[in-house]
Order: structure tokens, then sequence, then C-alpha cells
């Protein structure tokens, strides 16, 4: 490298720390000496290494740049004025209202595939870039810049298993090792050997550098370019706040404005205003799949078929219809039946081991890259990954999650493998979408339901068999409910989905042959929640009765209350109370007072 183009990228390196400096103090907050560490790294890697068309952020060929430290957004805003992004005027409106440019970035900005900030989540996303880059069969290359703090993230080690495992050679990720954490020292402080050891056994091409030298940063991002059939990653030693004596490598900084930013920018030299033409991409078109006619499976009426399984058979349907769906699954691909997709389509499945926060950040990466993704587990293991799931909702990702084995009707396996708290922590999400079907026929439609659907949206399954009650064909819009018994003599309104909606028809057929005649309707959106209907059984009967087989606390219960609370009617949930034991599907919802017995009694109660 020539001597103007080293002094370049001193000067524009430089130029980011003052930028991030000046915006931080703009804003009275925010992550300053976080982004002076990196900026010798980032300004390397813009000038002579990244390919984008800032022009065209939906150009296929752009490669990917996750600031897994998200944090150090003012490095990041500094990037984008530099590459002419945007303006200097718009810079210093950092994290102030209604402005693009928040304290953590999120896709308001059209560079930003994901939103960041809760550490330990851009690199395994940006394995879901480039699994989908192998896929699409192009040469963009996925760039992830994370912290040494963030490394203590056990995602970040499922996400670094599962790179070296596919030698995603198009992964690269940049370890700024500052040393200092929130509070105090990180863990292994400056021994990027420390850090290499464990990369490299991963099976990761590891580079130890200076991460202020410009020299050697240019020569381990060719040296990654350069790598085959394994992922890179470089481990660049660098100081906190550095450029300024004031916080260079001094505890106690983090977060914080500095506190005579006058000063420190005339230590790093003064405002400048230098621009980086960062190159375009090649032109490259993505492979896509061919799509076809959707054939859904059919089911005749009477007979018992698994909700899982009845997903299992419109996935593989959806798939041939649609060369953009893709599947992920936790090693359970026999129990959640998404081995029908694989069978049918192994080169979009994709088996992510029992790793759920790298299950959910993979279909996220992959969501950015227009895949339509399908991941899927059993629903009690989603709880590991819901801090994945919330940072999707943040983004505004759309990814279909599907949850099998939920509630207590699993039966003999117990209390660890059931899931109880999943509608509650879906319905949580903003913008999400929670079904939940009772039949196989409703569950194969809104499997195809949630391939339209924007945001997080999630579909319950059961594990055992259930009755048909639907025709095949009929629709199921999100937000819709079905109204299954209703007579203007209706005393009550029992409320259900899933597995408590057969148990809820059971009920009001014994409650009519004792001559109490109640209504039953299937509220299989969860959430978006029927309101129309809601609000009718609150005028009309007044009393409700809502059963699921899930804790009291979030699910449906609570959804219908939302609903309806104003109106007044009297309301009773049936709901999982206690911990569960092992015992057969049928005892379970006897135990837990959801079953048939316990509706009626709790109708008789109420009236």
């Amino acid at each position: 490298m020539s001597e103007r183009d080293l002094q370049f990228l001193t000067d524009l390196a430089a130029q980011l720390r003052v930028d991030s400096v000046r915006s931080s103090a703009a804003a009275g907050s925010g992550h300053p000496t976080s982004s002076m560490s990196a900026a010798d790294l980032m300004a390397v890697l813009f000038a002579h290494h990244l390919r984008y068309d800032f022009d065209h952020p939906d150009n296929p060929a752009n490669d990917h740049l996750i600031f897994s430290k998200g944090h150090a957004s003012p490095l990041l805003y500094a990037l984008y004025k530099a590459a002419g992004a945007i303006t200097d005027e718009e810079l210093l409106t950092f994290r102030k209202r209604g402005s693009r440019l928040e304290g953590h970035p999120t896709p308001r900005l059209p560079w930003v595939d994901v939103a960041t900030g809760s550490l330990g989540q851009g690199l395994p996303v940006g394995v879901g870039e480039a699994l989908a880059g192998r896929l699409e069969r192009l040469p963009y290359r996925v760039w992830v810049l994370c912290g040494d703090s963030e490394l203590a993230e056990g995602s970040i080690w499922e996400a670094a298993e599962h790179a070296g495992c596919e030698g995603l050679a198009n992964l690269t990720a940049i370890v700024d090792v500052n040393r200092l954490g929130q509070h105090g020292p990180t863990r292994h402080g400056w021994d990027t050997g420390a850090y290499a050891r464990r990369f490299g056994a991963f099976g990761w091409h590891t580079i130890e550098i200076d991460g202020h030298d410009p020299g050697q940063i240019d020569y381990a991002l060719n040296d990654a370019q350069n790598t085959r059939r394994r992922p890179t990653v470089i481990l660049a030693k660098t100081r906190k706040g550095e450029g300024v004596l004031e916080v260079e490598n001094r505890e106690g900084a983090h977060g914080k404005p500095l506190k005579d930013p006058g000063k420190a920018v005339d230590e790093l030299g003064g405002v400048r205003d230098l621009t980086v033409e960062v190159q375009p991409p090649p032109k490259a078109t993505p492979l896509r799949y061919p799509s076809g006619t959707l054939t859904l499976p059919e089911y005749k009426v009477g007979d018992a078929v698994a909700t899982r399984s009845a997903f299992g058979d419109a996935l593989a349907a959806l798939g041939a219809a649609r060369g953009d769906v893709v599947a992920l699954d936790g090693e359970v691909a026999d129990s959640t039946r998404t081995e029908e997709f694989a069978k049918a389509f192994p080169e979009r499945f994709f088996e992510m081991y029992i790793a759920e926060q790298q299950l959910v950040a993979a279909a996220i990466g992959m969501q950015v890259r227009g895949w339509v993704p399908y991941a899927v587990t059993f629903a009690a293991f989603l709880t590991r990954a819901y801090d994945f799931i919330r940072m999707a909702g943040v983004s505004g990702a759309s990814i279909r999650l599907v949850g099998s084995h939920a509630g207590v009707s699993i039966g003999e396996d117990g209390p660890s493998q059931m899931g109880l708290e999943d509608l509650a922590m879906l319905r949580a999400v903003y913008g999400s979408t929670v079904l939940y079907p009772c039949d196989a026929n409703q569950a194969a439609a809104l499997t195809t339901e949630m391939a339209e659907l924007s945001g997080v949206s999630y579909l319950r399954t059961t594990r055992g068999a259930t009755p048909v009650i639907y025709q095949p064909g009929e629709r199921f819009p999100v937000g819709g409910s079905r109204v299954l018994r209703q007579s203007p003599d209706d005393r009550a309104t029992i409320l259900a989905a899933g597995v408590s909606v057969h148990e809820a028809l059971a009920a009001a057929d014994e409650l009519a042959d004792s001559g109490v005649p109640v209504g039953v309707v299937d509220m299989y959106s969860v959430k978006p929640i029927d309101a129309a209907v809601l609000a009718e059984a609150a005028t009309t009967t007044g009393n409700l009765i809502i059963v699921e087989d899930h804790r009291p606390e979030g699910g449906l219960g609570d959804a219908v209350s939302d609903a309806v609370s104003e109106l007044g009617p009297r309301m009773v949930k049936l709901a999982v109370r206690d911990l569960p034991g092992s015992a057969t599907p049928e005892q379970q919802l006897a135990d837990a007072r959801i079953d048939r017995q316990a509706i009626a009694e709790a109708v008789k109660r109420l009236l």
C-alpha cells in the first residue's frame, strides 16, 4: 500500500473518530469510545474492500455489513456520511426524536439489514445471510463487526460452530478487541490468542493484527477474501477511545459523550470532510427456484390427524408452489414433520441442530435476502431464542416460527417438553401474528397464510391426533374465528383454540343434553383476535368461558380480556395452573382442569 493510501486511511479514520465524538456530543449520549476503537478497521473496509451500491441498497450483489456491536452506531453513521449516504446535518440529529439515526441501528435506514444492540446477535444473523449467499450462488460477502465483550455470549459460539461446519468462506467476523467492556476489562483482555484458539477449534481461519495499523488491516481483509472453504475471523487489538488522551484505554468512559468534545476534536486533528468512494458490486443475478401450483393436502372430516403432520405436508406443498420458501429445523424434523419438506427440497432445507438461537437468527438473515423462512422446533425450545425473536420484531423481519408439541396434551414427556408459555411470549412481540389451529385442514390452510405475512408470525401445532372438523379447501383468514355452535338461546359462549376446541365441543354437547345451550367459537387467530365476534358474544350471552392448553398469563384468555373487558362480560379462564407430571394426554387435560368435564362444570358454576 502506498504512503498516499496509508495517509488517506489514517485521515479517514481520524474523521470517523471526530464525527463519532461530534454526534455523541450533539446527542448528549452515545458510545463514542466504542466507535473510536474500530475506526481504522472500518476505514480500510469501506475504502478498499466493501462492495456496496448505496444508491441501490436492494442490489442483490451488495455485500452485507452488520454492526453486531450496535452501540458503536456513531461510527456506522460517520461511515455513511463519509460514503455520501447521509449529510453532516443528519449526522448531528443522532439519537434525537424523529431521526433515522437511532441509538442502536435499525432498518429504518435502508443500508441496515437488521436491528442490533442486543449483543451476540450479529454473527448468527450473518451466518444466515452467508447461507443465503451460497443458496443463491452469489459472490457477495458478509462482514460482521463484533466487540470482544459479546464473545462471552453463547450465541456467538453457536454461530461459530455452524459457520465452521458449513465452511462459510463468504463470512468474515472482525472483532474489535479493545479490552474494556461496560464495567471493567473483558474476560480475556488483549489476549487475542485466547479467542483465536476458540475460533480455530471450530474450523475458522484466524488472523491476529494490530487494529490501528491500516497496512495490517488491509492485508487481513485481503486474506479473508482469498480464503477458501472456511470462514475468517480477524482479531484486532485496539484501544478504546483511541486518539484522545482523556479516554484512551481508560475505564469509566463507556456509553458517555466526551466531557470536552471540542478539545477531543482538536486532538484528533479537527473536523474533516473526506469522502470515500465505496465500490459497487459486480453485476450478478441470484439463483431462484421454480414455482408451481399450490395443491394442499386434504383430510377427511372425522379422521384423526395431528396438526404437526398437516403442517409438514402443507409446507412441502408450499415448497412446490413457491421457490422462495426455505425451512430450518432444530434437529427434530421427524417430530415437527419438516422432514417432508427436506425430502422434497433438500437444497432448501437447513439443519440447524440443537441451537435455537442460531435457528432463529439464520431465518432472520435469510429473510433479509428475500427468502420466506419457516423456522421450526418444539414450542418449549423457542424460549431459548426469545431475544432473537424480540429483536426480529424490532427489525421488522418477516419470519415464520412453528412450535410443535405444545401444551400438556403432549402427555407422558412431562413439563420440560410442554410449551406452556409460547402464546404469551409471541403475543408480546411487536407486530407479531399468533395462530393456533385445531384440525389438519385448518393447520394446512394457516401454513400457507403465513407465507404472505409480514413481521414475526407463529403457528402452534400439537403432537397428538385430533379429529378433522373442517372440510378441505376452507379458508381461515388471519384475524378471523369460526363459530361452531350458536343459537339465540345460548346462555354462555365457550372460547377455545387448538386442542381445547374439541374439548369445548364435547362439553357443549353434554350441556345441551342437560338443557343448557352454549355457543362455541374456535379462536384460531390468537393475535390479531376477532374482536367483532368476541364483542357479539360478550353482549349477547354475556358469559365467556375461555379454555386453553397454556399458562393463564398472556395467552388466549388475556387476548380475549384485552378485546372485550370494557364491555363487562363475566369471564372464566380455564388454563394450566399447576405443574404437570407424566400422564396420558387425556389425564393431563383432566388434571389441568381444561377437559370437557371441567369446561361443563365451569359453565354450570358461572350460570
